[in-house]
This record gives structure tokens, sequence and C-alpha cells, in this order.
């Protein structure tokens, strides 16, 4: 009876560079749009909090009043002249050079921190407009002036959106930059390889 082998066929398929074009222009594409979006988020967040006061019997309050919530409005116009300066310089193809890599991977991580930071600061002094804390002797004041609360808080979620998008800017940074460097040795990075068994 004659013996039967498995022969193992190994088939290499290269990546050629009009596919790496592909790949290229994609990720540009995307990134460009999610530089754009923040641009209108920015704007919509800074507009609701700018006209955020309300004045009944008990007195007036503003946005201004409160510290944390003119962070934010500056956090937010800084990104938004951020976004929109660094989505008109991604739109245009060129190369990208490993200056460019980290210039764009430096200020994607700061101003990502900076808009987070500014979220959360605003939704701690949100969380003690509703609730209060006697500890700090700071009263609750969201049961006096709800449409005040209401519209900080519209501010603060349209904030966190812009979050979301910085986050996926920095990997995509990220990635632009640091995959620049040499893979390190004994990584396969020319080919997939296909493994056929039959008898």
């Amino acid at each position: 009876m004659a013996d039967k082998t498995n022969v193992v066929t190994t088939r290499t398929y290269e990546t050629g560079p009009c596919q790496e074009e592909d790949v290229s222009s994609g990720i540009r594409t995307a990134e460009t749009l999610l530089r754009l979006v923040p641009v209108g988020l920015c704007v919509a967040a800074l507009a609701v909090m700018i006209k955020d006061s309300e004045t009944n019997e008990y007195g007036s309050l503003s946005y201004s009043n409160i510290t944390a919530f003119r962070f934010l409005v500056h956090a937010n116009g800084i990104l938004a002249g951020y976004s929109l300066l660094s989505a008109a310089f991604t739109a245009v193809p060129r190369p990208v050079t490993m200056s460019r890599a980290w210039t764009f991977f430096l200020l994607d991580q700061v101003l990502t921190y900076l808009i987070l930071a500014a979220g959360a600061v605003a939704t701690e002094v949100a969380f003690l407009t509703y609730k209060g804390d006697v500890a700090v002797t700071w009263s609750e004041a969201c049961g006096t002036y709800g449409r005040f609360c209401k519209q900080a808080t519209t501010s603060i979620i349209i904030t966190f959106l812009v979050v979301v998008c910085y986050i996926l800017l920095s990997l995509i940074s990220s990635y632009r930059l640091f995959s620049k460097y040499d893979a390190p040795v004994g990584y396969r990075n020319k080919g997939i390889e296909i493994v056929d068994f039959g008898n």
C-alpha cells in the first residue's frame, strides 16, 4: 500500500504599491473627516455654553461665573481652530515626513488631553450644581436654575463627542508615526502566507 504524504504548499502574495496607495488614501480621507467633524462640534459646544445664562427672582447665573465652564469654552475654541487648520493641511496629498508625523502626533496627543480635561472638570462642576456638596459648602443650584444646568449639560455632552473624535485621531497619528519605523527583526511584513494542506 502506497504511503500518503501531506504536501504543504505555500503561496505568498506581495502587497504592491497600488494597494499601499489605496490604504494611504483611505486613511487620509478618514483623518480629514475626523478633523472636520470636531470643528462643527466644538463651535456648537462653545455657542451653547456662551449663551448659557439664566435670571430669575433669586438672581443671575452665567457660565462666566464658573471657571470650569470658561475653561470648556476656551478649550473648544482652541480645538475648533486646530481642527480646521489640520484638516486643510491633511486634505492635500503630500509625503508623510518624520517631522510632520511627529508634529501631528504630539499636537493630537496634547489637544486630546486638553479637551478631555476640560470635559472632565466641567462634568464634575455640573454634578455639583445638580447634587451640591456640603463638605465644600457648594449648594445645589439646578433646582433654581434648571435651564442653565440643562444647557451646560448639553455643551458637555457635545464636548465628549469631540473627545471621541480626537481619541480616534490620536490612534491614526500614532499609526502614521510608528509605521515609519522598521519592524523588529524576524517580523514578516512583505507578504501574507496561505498554507494549503493536501493528500
